[in-house]
């Protein structure tokens, strides 16, 4: 509920100067804010990453961050007063994402550096892999919808380049993954995690002998296929070992099928 209602909040108080110089000192702007937007940025990328990267040990993939993150995030919300300022417990919940080692001063809310090269994602989305979303009423995000006109001028600003909507679906089947796959491909593992909110995309089923669908309930973004620690819950150790077992018997039946040539 919390999350949920800092969006109008902050639209409200950074309608004028001085609610984003207000809000700016309440983020630890580096620099005075311009846009309410800027810091709705913020919070929506803490909260998105942290989800994707719910992992069960600490981890640095995005930022560094503790075991179950997401968990620790709402014990941050959780321990403030009744009444307390929605603005003031989203941004110390957004905090674990960008600051758990404690060692940023201050925030890049506009125009910062891109150490993990994610605005690459910005392109590949105006150039292969669109992907239409919306957010319904029930999220805790903003209502949005899709707008293939808005996308399209959004890219061209960007890159000078327009998206081709159907390329994935014609590409891969798309729609009809399941029956494509089923009729031309083979070897293939689809894991998953459902910590993970790209699941909701994912294939969550067997379609064939030799494409598998490996899911684990707590499991986070390719969990798997990270650096084994100490630490591991035995349920990654196990889906490890399965995906090693699969890949070893497609290696065996390739080597059979070559040797009865």
């Amino acid at each position: 509920s919390v999350i949920k209602a800092v969006w109008d909040v902050l639209d409200y108080r950074g309608s004028n100067d001085s609610g984003l110089l207000e809000l700016s000192k309440t983020f630890r702007a580096c620099k005075t804010v311009r846009f309410p937007s800027s810091l709705s940025n913020w919070l929506w990328t803490a909260f998105t990453y942290t989800a994707m990267v719910d992992y069960p040990t600490p981890a640095n993939f995005m930022m560094n961050l503790p075991a179950y993150p997401v968990k620790e995030m709402c014990k941050i919300i959780d321990s403030f007063p009744v009444g307390a300022d929605v603005v003031e417990k989203a941004f110390t919940a957004a905090s674990l994402y960008y600051n758990y080692t404690g060692d940023q001063k201050c925030f890049e809310m506009e125009g910062g550096d891109d150490p993990h090269g994610l605005s690459g994602w910005g392109w590949q989305a105006c150039t292969e892999m669109v992907m239409p979303m919306t957010v319904s009423n029930e999220s805790m995000f903003p209502p949005s919808g899709f707008s293939y006109e808005e996308k399209s001028e959004g890219c061209f600003a960007s890159y000078e380049v327009r998206p081709r909507m159907n390329w994935i679906t014609t590409e891969y089947g798309g729609h009809k993954i399941d029956k494509v796959l089923k009729r031309f491909g083979s070897n293939i593992i689809f894991s998953n995690g459902m910590r993970d909110p790209w699941s909701r995309g994912g294939v969550l089923k067997n379609i064939s002998s030799s494409i598998i669908a490996l899911v684990t309930e707590k499991g986070a973004h390719h969990l798997d296929f990270r650096s084994a620690t100490k630490d591991d819950p035995d349920w990654v150790v196990e889906q490890r070992r399965q995906e090693v077992e699969i890949i070893h018997g497609w290696i065996d039946q390739y080597n059979k099928d070559i040797a009865q040539m």
